[in-house]
């Protein structure tokens, strides 16, 4: 990771994540641009510069050659007179479809311009363009823009574009308020609505925002996959979340392949929102690359973090998988976060879990991957505490009478500063017999990968510096574990680092 702009030793800083990108300082929400061009990962992101909480909206920016060790770029793209700059899209402009290149490729960013009317004053969001010619180390604002406004809709933004290779033309998915709008363009400079999709479909618990829509194989053919945050809503306990549809897209309409009324959520815990796919990843890598912003709106602006305030997930490569419920989406951590492993302990023998015996009383860890497979016997509620300390500990437990995987935060940390925090966060799991977990822990969060990615559930906590034990425990039944890892994770911050 690059220093050059590090103020301070960020591995000694209370809550800050180790190995999870945050901002260097003051105000992230989400993940905006990302894009791969010339053997660099572009991350840019929703950032305040001036504060802690939300606030005008800029594009921050860093690069990775590895999407782990960062360098934190200047500013993107600042605010303007048509207004602060909300989410949006980077694409490579390969054929010069703009004309912004003189026939070279380059970087065009599609984002929302949030202000108001130049005549009526009244609030609106428009979407516009820039461009950069030096792999997005500067960007020059289209002089045309905006290049896309619809007046009668208030909350329409967050434009993600893809190349239809099949029609060679550019498609936009657009957040309309209850719904997504579908937008095709020879240049991106101007815009042909083409259908909407999800008025009656899926969740609506509040507005949508941050879609994305990609293919996937899947069983020899592909499926399209679109994905749709929506924001929070003060009846809805969980606050905002992120839920994707399995269907057909045909360049012009995106067809369900479910029944309306079914609702698939990306992350059954409380922190992983408005998250969307890497642009332009190279065809022979093969992925579907995917981040998220680690926090919730219920609370995001009141997290108790002091210089910064927000981290992203792991990345995570994206892939379908067929169940007997249909197709469903499998998420993973990316393999180049084990770069960062130091081994603590290995058991590859089948061992019978006891109540009262913690095999892992002598590790010590605050950030770590823990990697297990179990067969449960008998009904049993069993699992990891991690973070642990006489005061504190957050519980990752099955309960497989229930078939529910929960994670409990009750006891995590700092849970004052919002009351929706404390909480149990619960998601049914498939397989009866055979668990195996993956888990990530870092200093302020848990990422709990259950049966290879296929479910998967995201949570902050804030625990104090001394928790850091680790117990598996096993309450009633009987389990056998038959195999455990444990890597300690070294900082992506401390110097020295690449």
């Amino acid at each position: 990771m690059s220093m050059k702009m590090s103020p301070t030793n960020f591995f000694n800083e209370e809550y800050r994540p180790q190995y999870h990108f945050t901002p260097m300082k003051n105000w992230m929400n989400d993940p905006n641009g990302m894009v791969y061009f010339q053997g660099e990962y572009h991350l840019f992101y929703q950032y305040h510069p001036e504060s802690t909480v939300w606030g005008p909206m800029h594009w921050g920016h860093a690069v990775s050659s590895d999407m782990i060790h960062w360098e934190h770029l200047p500013i993107a793209l600042f605010p303007d007179e048509i207004g602060f700059i909300f989410s949006g899209s980077v694409v490579v402009d390969a054929c010069d479809s703009t004309g912004f290149f003189n026939g070279k490729e380059g970087l065009v960013a599609i984002f929302t311009h949030a202000g108001e009317h130049p005549v009526t004053r009244k609030p609106r969001q428009v979407q516009s363009l820039a461009y950069s010619k030096d792999k997005g180390r500067t960007w020059t604002k289209y002089e045309g823009n905006p290049v896309l406004e619809e007046p009668a809709i208030a909350d329409f933004r967050d434009p993600k574009v893809i190349w239809y290779e099949e029609e060679r033309k550019w498609i936009m998915v657009l957040a309309a308020g209850n719904h997504v709008r579908f937008y095709s363009s020879n240049d991106m400079k101007s815009w042909d609505f083409e259908s909407a999709f999800g008025k009656t479909e899926g969740s609506h618990q509040g507005v949508w925002e941050c879609p994305d829509l990609f293919s996937l194989p899947i069983d020899g053919v592909h499926r399209w996959v679109l994905i749709v945050s929506i924001g929070d809503d003060p009846a809805y306990h969980e606050g905002s979340r992120t839920q994707y549809f399995v269907g057909d897209f045909n360049g012009k309409t995106f067809t369900n392949d479910n029944d309306p009324d079914l609702v698939l959520w990306l992350d059954f815990g409380r922190d992983n929102y408005a998250g969307v796919t890497w642009s332009d990843v190279p065809k022979e890598d093969g992925r579907r690359l995917f981040i998220g912003w680690m926090s919730n709106w219920k609370y995001a602006n009141h997290v108790p973090t002091s210089t910064w305030r927000s981290a992203m997930t792991l990345p995570r490569s994206l892939s379908l998988t067929s169940t007997s419920e249909g197709i469903r989406l499998v998420q993973k951590p990316v393999h180049e976060v084990s770069v960062l492993r130091e081994p603590l302990t290995s058991i590859k023998r089948t061992i019978t879990l006891v109540p009262d015996e913690n095999l892992l009383k002598d590790i010590k860890s605050k950030t770590f991957e823990l990697k297990a497979s179990f067969t449960i016997k008998e009904a049993a509620v069993f699992g990891l505490k991690v973070h642990q300390s006489n005061e504190e500990e957050t519980i990752i437990g099955l309960n497989s009478q229930r078939s529910v995987l929960y994670l409990d935060r009750r006891k995590s940390g700092d849970l004052g500063f919002h009351d929706a925090f404390s909480c149990v966060q619960e998601m049914a799991v498939l397989e009866k017999e055979h668990v195996s977990l993956h888990i990530f822990v870092d200093k302020s969060s848990v990422e709990v990968f259950v049966n290879e990615g296929k479910q998967v559930l995201t949570s902050l906590i804030f625990p104090k510096e001394e928790s850091d034990g680790i117990e598996l425990f096993l309450d009633q039944g009987v389990v056998d574990l038959h195999s455990l890892d444990v890597f300690n994770y070294h900082s992506i911050w401390m110097k020295g680092e690449s």
